[in-house]
């Protein structure tokens, strides 16, 4: 079972996760909270696979608090969750860790594949979230030179394996691309993660996009 802790200052928003992630035979809610504060001590308490993160919240806000659980040993995946188009508050929650994000009008079939993905390690973003980001991080001078910075000392592999993860590829899938074993490329993304310092796949992704190495998700 992959189990979920949902986290949102509306009770309702909270019950209407629930309902639509436990239609799910393989998911389980086991917890929800209604501010940051709350959510890192349900993830101490409950061990989820996968955290449901509103971003603006009384109090702790979830900003604070996917940093705050990314700190814990052996942390579950978080998912940024939201109702408005916010740029800079995606990225600053992809940067504290976040996994990905998902507007919280996301089709109730879609959310609960997402989670399934989300649970797999594997980055998740809406399709108008991603449209919305990418350009928006395209059109920042200043974040596309501190970028080109970070990647300059990677090599030529390297950078068409960060590329890989711009177009949100899994290894498989890079592995193919590159006529590599699989094995190999996951060797290669955890001495990159490592390199560039970046937490995650998804913050490794964001910054082949800024610095220009991958191409921008479809229309």
């Amino acid at each position: 079972m992959i189990r979920v802790v949902v986290v949102d200052d509306e009770p309702m928003v909270c019950a209407h996760l629930r309902t639509i992630l436990g239609s799910a035979d393989d998911i389980e809610v086991v917890g929800q909270a209604g501010d940051g504060a709350e959510a890192v001590e349900a993830v101490v308490r409950l061990r989820p696979r996968v955290v449901l993160m509103d971003l603006r919240m009384p109090g702790v806000d979830g900003i604070a608090a996917i940093r705050r659980v990314n700190a814990l040993a052996d942390p579950p995946v978080v998912v940024a969750l939201t109702t408005f188009d916010d740029d800079a508050h995606v990225v600053r929650a992809l940067s504290a860790g976040a996994i990905g994000f998902l507007v919280k009008t996301t089709p109730a079939e879609d959310l609960v594949n997402l989670v399934r993905v989300a649970a797999d390690g594997h980055t998740v973003m809406s399709p108008v979230a991603a449209r919305r980001l990418l350009g928006a991080s395209a059109g920042d001078r200043v974040r596309a030179e501190e970028a080109r910075a970070r990647v300059r000392g990677l090599s030529v592999r390297e950078r068409e394996l960060l590329g890989c993860l711009g177009e949100g590829m899994s290894n498989a899938s890079i592995a193919a691309r590159l006529f590599l074993s699989e094995s190999t490329v996951k060797s290669y993304v955890s001495r990159m993660l490592a390199k560039l310092d970046c937490e995650n796949r998804t913050q490794a992704g964001l910054l082949a996009h800024e610095a220009g190495l991958a191409a921008p998700p479809p229309p």
